[in-house]
């Protein structure tokens, strides 16, 4: 894994140069520590990718550093214990306390390396594991062979030969964030983390200290922006983060340094930044909810995710993948989409987009019966939602007001609407129009609705 960053901790002078000499010929970037003072600060300035870490010391011991990185919120990297004394206690105490593995003195310097881009590439793994488990359910890579979703491939495929910052926009549900992995996965930092920043469940204080870190006495607290070092930060609905951490923020891609809370030592970061919104930053920068000079940061390369009711076409192709994917996940039954219902679902417009359409699949499998679902089944499951006007000829009403004002007078009357429907039940509701819970709950102080009153006047 070339331009990994691997701390090398080692009493010995002529052992930490010839493995810093090693290793920078492999194409990795070293530091060293003679100490575990050293070693300390060196873990401070900069996250490490890997520590090479002996175990005798001049005031300290290997196995003492290790426990104390361990109980400090884990180990912040894979760890190799080397040592010229080891015997089998020790190397099973280091095991024990998380290090990847225990190599013996006089090193083999091909032993060590295999055991290095093997470590390295076992935390790649994890990672990537983790970042699977968290999103167990989506698409992986967008689905659809209509002429929209060419076009975004297209743009995504070019935009992935460079590394400028990239601002995705769309409507709730369309897959920002499926674009935004598909784009790193693409890149030249592909094997680099991608780090999701959920900024509305963040404000002030509490996101500083998550994108920047914090540090506290001895206690290091590595934040996201390291977190992603080489990699990608991902800010999804980048519309909500306040305007302290914005100008932060700023600053930090800007001159690709950032101060941890509590610390005083600039550390370098080195992010490629994709941000997400369903807003127009535009109007919000002419409100003076999001900064300007932030705004035309983020919009260097702009990509618009369209809704699905603007390449139906697609609509067969994802039910059939979301069927298949719900089978193997859940073990849920499948079934066979009559013609009428398909038209049906081709004619509804999809105000949740594809995580709705994802869930109406769930629904279809786990309440439904026999193979086959017709289009009554859909209209029932569907729950009589608002079909479009022009389909029935009925005029479309246009109330005479702001943009602003006309879409928060929709949302209020939708959102009401559909929380009667779902009989106060948040959890129902939050499925049915395809927005977490979270954002949800957001949503409704925005919009001055107190969803339990609403329940107890209903």
């Amino acid at each position: 894994m070339s331009d990994a960053y691997v701390l090398v901790v080692d009493d010995e002078p002529d052992i930490r140069m010839l493995l810093r000499d090693v290793l920078e010929d492999e194409g990795y970037q070293v530091a060293l520590a003679g100490s575990v003072a050293e070693a300390k600060s060196q873990r401070r300035s900069r996250r490490p990718d890997l520590i090479l870490l002996d175990v005798w010391m001049p005031d300290g011991d290997g196995i003492s550093l290790l426990k104390e990185w361990s109980d400090d919120e884990g180990l912040p990297c894979p760890v190799v214990m080397v040592s010229g004394h080891g015997n089998v206690e020790t190397a099973v105490e280091a095991t024990r306390l998380g290090a990847y593995d225990f190599i013996e003195k006089p090193l083999s310097i091909d032993k060590l390396l295999i055991t290095l881009n093997n470590a390295l590439e076992s935390a790649r793994l994890q990672r990537e594991n983790v970042g699977l488990k968290r999103r167990a359910g989506t698409v992986s890579e967008p689905v659809g062979r209509s002429a929209v979703m060419a076009n975004l491939r297209d743009q995504v495929q070019r935009m992935a030969q460079h590394d400028t910052w990239v601002l995705i926009t769309g409507e709730p549900g369309v897959g920002k964030q499926t674009f935004a992995r598909l784009l790193h996965a693409r890149s030249a930092r592909r094997d680099s983390p991608f780090i999701v920043v959920s900024v509305g469940s963040m404000s002030g204080d509490e996101a500083i200290a998550e994108l920047f870190g914090s540090e506290q006495g001895e206690r290091v607290r590595y934040g996201l922006l390291e977190q992603a070092a080489g990699g990608v930060l991902f800010l999804d609905e980048v519309a909500e983060m306040d305007l302290q951490t914005q100008g932060r923020l700023l600053h930090a891609l800007d001159t690709q340094r950032i101060s941890r809370i509590g610390g005083d030592q600039p550390i370098s970061v080195n992010v490629r930044v994709i941000a997400a919104s369903q807003y127009d930053l535009a109007e919000a920068v002419e409100q003076g909810h999001f900064r300007e000079d932030l705004y035309y940061r983020l919009n260097v390369l702009p990509l618009n995710v369209l809704p699905l009711r603007e390449h139906p076409e697609d609509i067969p192709e994802l039910l059939e993948y979301h069927m298949k994917q719900l089978h193997q996940q859940e073990g849920l039954p499948m079934r066979v989409f009559q013609r009428p219902a398909l038209e049906r679902l081709q004619q509804y417009h999809w105000p949740g987009n594809v995580r709705e359409l994802r869930n109406l699949v769930q629904r279809l499998m786990i309440l439904g019966s026999g193979d086959e679902i017709t289009r009554d089944e859909v209209d029932r499951t569907l729950g009589g939602q608002t079909h479009r006007p022009e389909e029935s000829g009925e005029a479309l009403v246009v109330p005479d007001l702001p943009l602003r004002e006309a879409r928060e007078q929709f949302e209020r009357q939708y959102l009401l609407q559909q929380l009667e429907r779902s009989e106060g039940n948040m959890t129902r509701l939050a499925e049915r129009v395809g927005l977490e819970r979270t954002h949800l709950y957001r949503k409704f102080k925005a919009l001055g609705i107190d969803p339990k009153r609403v329940k107890s006047d209903s």
